[in-house]
């Protein structure tokens, strides 16, 4: 019950942040949702991380791609939400899952001329959003699975972004490892 209740906050909180225009928000609220989907690994949780962070993608290059029924797709989309926040509280996942595949349906069809570039958004934040799950130490072949992509495309993305851990696979000029070296040794 713990786990809905802050589903329906993360979602309430997307709602706000579409409201607000509030791109930034919706990245924040999208990595939250990594953690569960890390830990449950469920579809609900991967579908919210990936939607959010695509709507936050497309907030931010809003103005460049001139969608006319902005406000309308915000209205259709924050209903599919509260739908679906009522089914996560109500503990109906398989509502909940079709409520966010509606919203997902919702985002594609925006504008059939954008259908494209936004669908090139989603499939780009799933292998981002999928990066971060593997950094949670999910292997790699489950979290390609998990989020529908291959596992080339995922090694691809986690190979050419630097690691977290970068910093401590440096390694010591010749004077400093032979300092190093002698401190120990004596």
């Amino acid at each position: 019950m713990e786990e809905a209740r802050h589903i329906a906050e993360v979602l309430e909180g997307v709602k706000q942040a579409l409201n607000e225009q509030d791109s930034i928000k919706l990245k924040d609220l999208s990595n939250q949702t990594l953690h569960c989907a890390s830990v449950q690994q469920d579809n609900g949780s991967i579908m919210i991380a990936v939607l959010v962070y695509s709507l936050s993608k497309i907030l931010e290059r809003k103005e460049n791609m001139h969608i006319k029924n902005w406000n309308e797709f915000i209205k259709k989309f924050n209903s599919f939400l509260s739908l679906a926040i009522t089914a996560a509280l109500e503990q109906n996942e398989k509502a909940f899952e079709e409520h966010l595949e509606r919203a997902r349906k919702c985002l594609t069809s925006l504008s059939i001329n954008l259908k494209p570039y936004i669908q090139d958004v989603m499939r780009k934040a799933s292998i981002n959003k999928a990066s971060r799950i593997y950094e949670h130490g999910i292997s790699l072949g489950k979290t390609a699975s998990l989020l529908g992509i291959t596992e080339w495309e995922l090694s691809d993305y986690v190979g050419q972004s630097k690691a977290p851990d970068a910093q401590f696979a440096q390694s010591l000029d010749v004077r400093k490892r032979a300092q190093m070296a002698l401190e120990f040794f004596s």
